[in-house]
């Protein structure tokens, strides 16, 4: 199901915003309700060549947190989503948010993947370097609070995906993570250059910038523009914090 037919991007987002969702039953340890769905698109048979595999977070499936406000973890699924689209990076899978069996939340595809490979088993091959670099950048960038070694997924095909991205842009500092890997080491040009454009795009009169304010406050739109700015100007992966935890606990 989902595999014996391939789409772009473009035909998994029209899915997910406008299919069927048929929930499929709750996902294990999650935090957070959090249900694995089948969506069919509204026009189709029951041809399992059209459906898709996603996972649904309602929002009010959602347990609070004191240091977030409330109802606003899939806004920030979304939220990471966008980013990591504007960057052209393809970390996270397609995201969208609609209403579904249990109210409106954050629907992302579905990736299928061996749960016995996660960040801590393929950090050492060298052809994934390239990939950790811009996930080790996303997660500084979005002040990521919980990037877990486990919400790094490795598909069929070798690609690394990263999920999870409720608990990011705080406007405080919050980063938690597994990959310190790069600390110290400069940034390559590329990176940087990616991180610049996304600068620019996040601008108040920009697209972006627009639904950026949508989902998040402002003061956190101005704490992520601070930190991409903070890079450009270092050029270097920064090390973890000397006086806060900056790993997260289970770190798998």
């Amino acid at each position: 199901m989902g595999e014996k037919r391939s789409f772009s991007t473009e035909q998994v987002l029209q899915r997910l915003h406008a299919g069927r969702l048929e929930s499929l039953g709750l996902l294990p340890w999650s935090s957070n309700y959090t249900f694995l769905v089948k969506v069919t698109p509204e026009d189709s048979g029951p041809s399992e060549d059209e459906e898709l595999l996603a996972v649904y977070k309602p929002r009010r499936g959602e347990a609070p947190l004191w240091d977030f406000p409330d109802g606003t973890l899939c806004l920030r699924e979304l939220a990471a989503y966008l980013v990591d689209a504007a960057l052209g990076w393809g970390l996270i899978p397609p995201t969208v948010l609609r209403n579904g069996p249990h109210g409106f939340g954050s629907v992302q595809l579905f990736i299928e993947n061996d749960p016995s490979q996660h960040f801590f088993t393929f950090r050492e091959n060298p052809a994934n370097c390239e990939t950790l670099k811009r996930l080790a950048l996303f997660d500084l960038i979005t002040n990521n609070a919980d990037r877990k070694s486990g919400h790094c997924l490795l598909d069929k095909n070798g690609r690394i995906w990263a999920i999870d991205h409720g608990i990011t842009f705080n406007a405080d500092y919050k980063l938690r993570t597994v990959i310190w890997d790069f600390a110290g080491q400069p940034i390559p040009q590329h990176l940087l250059d990616d991180l610049r454009r996304l600068r620019e795009e996040i601008e108040p009169h920009q697209p972006l910038g627009k639904v950026l304010r949508d989902l998040l406050t402002e003061a956190e739109v101005a704490a992520f523009a601070r930190r991409i700015d903070g890079l450009l100007k270092i050029k270097t992966f920064p090390g973890p914090s000397r006086s806060q935890r900056s790993i997260p606990w289970p770190p798998v």
